[in-house]
């Protein structure tokens, strides 16, 4: 691999790590007391997170008597930023499903966007593919269940020991299942149809994608 791709690759997995971070509690006492506001906002703007995020900081800290430096969190806010809003972390992260805050300065966002968009609509059409597959697989669970009624009713039907009201029963039973069969088979060469059409959508989108993408 290359040096300009490893340190892309880098970039990208320092970014996906920062955001899986994103959820946790703001910072604690010993961070609080410890504080390099530059660096929490370095690791802030890296992550991309939004300047609001300082909020949560001035009140985790506010128990402990710390109060942030602006200007030092700005700054490293800023340095940060210039790391995530790379047109590679932005395809990153709309081919990982996550959203997109707006953070980035005005000279750097048009590039940006662009990546998160085409990485976004890479996540789009897999994940219509998948839902095309749990929809066909959902469907032959069902057709597969009535077809067993289908046998369990017919047995009935033909059965010796059932009262003459239970074969009845049955045979209306049987009747019910086998349209609900014919419907769901015909749904099922839609949802086939459907799950082709999906993944021919992905497989051309794919082939326009730049390699290594």
């Amino acid at each position: 691999m290359s040096k300009p791709v490893a340190m892309r690759w880098s970039a990208a997995a320092m970014v996906l790590a920062a955001l899986a971070l994103g959820g946790c509690a703001s910072m604690n006492r010993s961070e609080c007391l410890a504080v390099d506001w530059k660096t929490v906002g370095y690791e802030d703007g890296v992550a991309g997170r939004s300047g609001d995020r300082i909020a949560g900081h001035r009140r985790a800290c506010a128990k402990y008597g710390v109060t942030p430096d602006l200007d030092a969190y700005r700054a490293g806010r800023d340095q940060g930023l210039r790391e995530f809003c790379q047109p590679q972390n932005g395809y990153q992260l709309g081919a990982r499903g996550g959203n997109y805050g707006g953070v980035c300065p005005a000279e750097l966002a048009g590039g940006f966007v662009r990546a998160y968009e085409s990485g976004r609509e890479l996540y789009n059409l897999e994940s219509r593919v998948a839902q095309a597959a749990n929809r066909l697989a959902a469907a032959h669970r069902e057709l597969e269940q009535a077809e067993h009624g289908i046998v369990e009713q017919s047995a009935i039907v033909i059965s010796k020991d059932a009262t003459s009201e239970a074969r009845a029963q049955a045979l209306l039973g049987t009747k019910d299942l086998a349209e609900k069969v014919g419907r769901l088979k015909a749904e099922i060469s839609d949802l086939e149809r459907d799950q082709a059409r999906c993944q021919r959508d992905l497989a051309e989108y794919r082939a326009l994608l730049p390699p290594g993408a």
